[in-house]
């Protein structure tokens, strides 16, 4: 079964930086891509940065490049997806979620976005980041 553990969310204050991390196993890693989306209140979800476990491809919504990096560290069964978020904003203020998503997700990322909610398959449960002013 895929399995999806998202954590790291937290407060913090405009100009901070939070890590979040995503624990993902149950898949064939070199055949996924891993997304990061948020969901802010009263707004629909929408796609942050994700990653292409094949080649390491990155892709980043531009409200956050520049600010926010995505990587990803590979053990036995498990991959790891970390989010680093630097320079954060009130506007950052979300839940956030972590995903996996097959082919169409990598391709996604390969011409350049943008990341779609319907080429990901399995989500895991949101963190939640605030982002005080």
């Amino acid at each position: 079964d895929v399995q999806l553990q998202a954590y790291g969310g937290g407060l913090v204050q405009t100009g901070g930086s939070l890590r979040l991390s995503c624990a993902a196993s149950g898949f064939r890693f070199d055949l996924h891509a891993i997304g990061w989306f948020r969901q802010a209140p009263g707004k629909e979800r929408e796609g942050v940065s994700a990653i292409s476990s094949s080649d390491g491809s990155r892709y980043y919504e531009d409200s956050v490049k520049g600010r926010f990096t995505i990587s990803s560290d590979s053990a036995k069964n498990t991959v790891t997806v970390y989010l680093q978020m630097n320079s954060l904003k009130p506007e950052d203020t979300a839940v956030y979620y972590c995903a996996v998503g097959p082919y169409r997700a990598i391709a996604s990322i390969v011409r350049g976005g943008p990341l779609r909610l319907v080429d990901y398959e399995y989500w895991g449960q949101g963190t939640l980041v605030t982002v005080s002013s």
